[in-house]
């Protein structure tokens, strides 16, 4: 085995998503990867070696043994046989192994078996027809198959709301000639009421299904037969949908006097049953393919915004089919126009060169283009060379896309979410290019993958900006300004994922003119976490003008958390109550880190007082007094500030002392400086992934 084939061993082995195994002649186990072991519930250890029955459920194991027993006895493979697990669905076939020449010591297996080859005789090649075990392949199936199931039973609902409402009738003659108007008919198809005397319903029959159906209703019009069955119909909208149809003859004594017709719009049912096609095809896909699409899907599982959505389908396209350009775009409200959506680029900054904008931000549904017909269709639309461009379309999209001049075979895929297109997805090629039919059952797995993803994206930016005004909205617009004590704040959110959480801070004068200063954290991101941050700034608030003092205003908040709050809600607040004239306060803390003291004469230094427990937690709450001295800054924070994946809390809050000790006296004399100080030096060399909140207050020497 060379370096090649052991890299792959090992990877298949490893790092397959498809769990994977050999047994010998003797039922017993002797290879087995992770992902396989983790799917029957044991460890790689235990299985190896063993028979399955000695490790697994007495269920499971009979299975295995009758399936390894039956692929020995016929030297047949068993493919794609369903097994329960544990509450889980595998997929597994059972292949013959055949034994094969062993490498030797220095791997130059190859030419050596050869030589050996053509000293023995036929019946003695390195390759032997007697199986020597099976291989087991298994791929965890159990959301797949409840997704179908989900999709099973909408369908069903779906034909009973169809069945209990008016369907879309017509009526034709008795030689089949249209007669009456028709009146939601011609709504759904656009037609005049001279188009529908002159052609009936057969006049927006897709053409491809049109010969079809008209030999099949001259029939039945001849021999006076039901007439039933299925076609496309090209709506108002230019698209086509599914409708079945059944008309039967009305008798009048021993003639037809007349037809009646009834449509029912399909399209729903009929993609959904593609749907499933497709999935089952994913299954029986290559492995390559398979991990391939699993990649796509974990990346844009990560994939927050749209134009991330973009970035991960521009990659996948080029790893995966070879793709030198690709593009996204999405349907407005009226369903007219598709808008380009332009990727985010790795790292922030321009758009790479060969991801440019096309000439034309939008394009026409009605247009002409892969991306137009492939959502009108509502299916795969495959150019692979320009004359074939031209002979599809009745043109070329030179000027649309100008920036890629050299294209020269293309692929349009609809996304479609519950059944109704959302936009498309474009690659092309510098070169003709014919698409496999594996390739394309990758490419339309892939556009679903990445429907879903636009869909999900477009609901969390929509979320997103509800929360992010929300958070904003309950932050305080300005700081008190006061004669002796200066305060500076600063609030950063995490960008990474572009979410919204819950940090807060709040700084307000009291009736007797003492300050009320708190900083909170509600675990969570999004509007759930900015709403609850916004509930607790607001009890807080109330609470203070009521009985402003620190352990009063948290046992308030303690007994308004546990009414109202759910018991996964984590929430932390320091809270202090300060005269700005001496200085003097008094303070109580929540559960939120402890505040930092600095002194122009002394080391920084974090209080050790004890930090009591998150809020809504049986507690009593204690409450100290404290005072800053002239020349001293205390500095409140929030837990993004000093932990991250890479350092702790207890080394975040040394290090928090330690750079505020080094900061220049100019800084720790300015707030305003010392805050930027502390955030700057704090996330060096470390990636943000948390709401970082500071809040200063600075008692500055007294003038001369």
């Amino acid at each position: 085995m060379d370096a090649s084939d052991a890299a792959l061993y090992a990877t298949l082995l490893k790092e397959a998503p498809a769990g994977i195994a050999l047994f010998d002649t003797g039922l017993r186990c002797r290879r087995v990867n992770d992902a396989l072991a983790a799917m029957l519930g044991v460890s790689g250890a235990d299985l190896t070696g063993r028979h399955p029955g000695e490790v697994l459920a007495e269920d499971t194991a009979a299975a295995f043994a009758a399936a390894l027993e039956a692929v020995l006895a016929d030297d047949r493979p068993i493919t794609d046989a369903e097994l329960a697990v544990g509450g889980r669905i595998l997929s597994c076939s059972w292949i013959p192994a055949r034994g094969g020449a062993q490498p030797d010591a220095k791997g130059k297996d190859r030419d050596k078996q050869k030589d050996r080859d053509r000293a023995r005789p036929p019946k003695q090649a390195a390759w032997d027809d007697k199986p020597v075990g099976v291989v087991l392949t298994a791929l965890d199936v159990t959301e797949r198959r409840r997704a179908e199931e989900v999709i099973r039973r909408k369908e069903q609902r779906y034909r009973s709301l169809v069945e209990a409402s008016s369907q879309v009738v017509w009526v034709a003659a008795a030689d089949g000639a249209a007669i009456d108007d028709a009146p939601e008919w011609r709504e759904i198809t656009g037609q005049t009421p001279d188009d529908y005397a002159a052609g009936g319903w057969l006049a927006v029959v897709h053409p491809e299904d049109r010969p079809r159906i008209e030999e099949i209703w001259r029939e039945a019009v001849a021999g006076d037969r039901v007439f039933e069955t299925g076609y496309r119909i090209r709506t108002r909208s230019g698209a086509y949908r599914h409708f079945d149809v059944r008309a039967v003859p009305i008798w009048q004594g021993d003639r037809v006097i007349e037809w009646v017709g009834a449509n029912t719009d399909v399209t729903g049912q009929k993609e959904a049953e593609e749907m499933r096609g497709r999935l089952t095809e994913q299954l029986s896909a290559a492995a390559l393919r398979t991990a391939r699409l699993q990649q796509a899907t974990s990346m844009l599982a990560e994939a927050l915004t749209v134009a991330q959505v973009v970035q991960v389908i521009t990659e996948v396209g080029r790893s995966a089919i070879g793709a030198d350009y690709s593009a996204v775009a999405l349907l407005d409200d009226d369903k007219l126009r598709l808008s380009i959506v332009t990727p985010a680029p790795p790292g922030g900054g321009d758009p790479a060169p060969d991801q440019a904008r096309p000439a034309r931000d939008d394009i026409r549904v009605s247009d002409q283009t892969v991306m137009s017909v492939a959502v009108r269709e509502g299916r795969p639309f495959l150019a692979q060379s320009p004359d074939d461009l031209r002979l599809q379309l009745g043109r070329d999209e030179a000027e649309l896309f100008t920036q890629h001049a050299e294209e020269r075979a293309w692929v349009g895929l609809p996304l479609l979410a519950a059944g109704a297109p959302i936009g498309a997805l474009r690659f092309s090629f510098k070169r003709p290019r014919e698409i496999t039919e594996e390739e394309k059952v990758f490419l339309e797995a892939l556009a679903g993958q990445c429907a879903l993803a636009v869909e999900r994206a477009l609901l969390f930016e929509r979320e997103h900006k509800t929360a992010e005004e929300l958070q904003l909205s309950l932050l305080p617009s300005d700081l008190p300004q006061l004669p002796g004590m200066v305060l500076a704040a600063r609030y950063n959110p995490a960008t990474r994922h572009v979410q919204v959480g819950g940090d807060w801070y709040d700084v307000f004068r009291l009736p007797d003119d003492r300050l009320a200063v708190a900083v909170g954290d509600v675990m969570g991101k999004g509007v759930r976490a900015a709403a609850g941050m916004g509930r607790v700034r607001n009890a807080l608030r109330a609470l203070a003008l009521n009985d402003p003092r620190p352990a009063a205003v948290l046992s308030g908040l303690d007994r308004l958390f546990s009414a109202t709050e759910d018991e996964e809600q984590f929430t932390t607040v320091a809270y202090a109550v300060i005269d700005p004239e001496t200085g003097r306060g008094a303070f109580s803390n929540a559960g939120h880190p402890p505040p930092l003291l600095i002194s122009p004469d002394a080391p920084a230094r974090v209080s050790t007082r004890e930090p009591g427990t998150p809020l809504g937690w049986p507690s009593q709450r204690q409450q100290t007094s404290f005072s800053i001295e002239t020349g001293n800054t205390v500095v409140f924070y929030s837990d993004g500030l000093v932990e991250n994946r890479r350092r702790g809390v207890d080394a975040g809050l040394e290090e928090l002392a330690a750079v505020a000790t080094d900061a220049p006296p100019e800084v720790v004399g300015d707030p305003e400086r010392l805050v930027d100080f502390l955030v700057d030096r704090m996330l060096a060399g470390y990636e943000q992934v948390d709401d970082v909140t500071v809040l200063a207050l600075h008692v500055p020497p007294k003038s001369p």
